[in-house]
């Protein structure tokens, strides 16, 4: 398994793996999987900033994706992103979203961030949250009750993972830029 950065050749990919989440799990909030279009929208607009979009790809084949994007786009939040995992359901339990996790981390870290946060869906995704945790991810608390999806409510669980010192000391980096403009 190689972990490489993701290109437009990857949409279908990314579509198709991102589709089953959308419409098997909770783990996004989204009801409607995107179209290949949109889902390399999103990538470019990642991409334009500097930030993580990575895939893991086994023998020609995208097994999983996952990236760092803005927390909020309020200046103040230039030292944190946002983290986001996804995974072919037949990759799953295979190592891979550990693999292409820890690659937008150390990439995170190499930008000057201080902090990642996952924001997790579904409080009883076990996964998610053993993935996080893991990869030194703390819990910082749950929302409950924040969707409704496949016709129950869904909690988010919050995790949080300090890098470069996190709030130890002022930044010494100007920060993520947090929007193309």
């Amino acid at each position: 398994m190689i972990i490489r950065s993701a290109t437009a050749h990857d949409a279908d990919a990314l579509a198709a793996i991102y589709g089953h989440h959308v419409l098997h799990g909770f783990g996004t909030f989204e009801e409607v999987p995107p179209s290949p279009a949109e889902m390399d929208s999103r990538r470019g607009a990642i991409v334009a900033l500097g930030l993580p979009y990575l895939v893991a790809e086994d023998g020609g084949t995208v097994l999983g994706f996952a990236y760092a994007g803005p927390f909020r786009t309020r200046q103040a939040y230039r030292y944190t992103l946002e983290d986001s995992v996804y995974i072919a359901p037949e990759a799953i339990g295979r190592g891979v979203g550990r693999a292409v996790l820890a690659a937008v981390i150390e990439a995170c870290a190499a930008l000057g961030v201080r902090q990642v946060v996952a924001v997790i869906g579904d409080s009883g995704n076990a996964a998610s949250i053993g993935l996080h945790t893991s990869l030194g991810f703390q819990p910082a608390g749950v929302g409950r009750s924040f969707g409704f999806k496949h016709g129950r409510w869904v909690d988010i669980v919050w995790m949080q993972k300090a890098l470069n010192g996190g709030d130890a000391k002022s930044p010494d980096t100007p920060g993520v830029r947090l929007s193309a403009s």
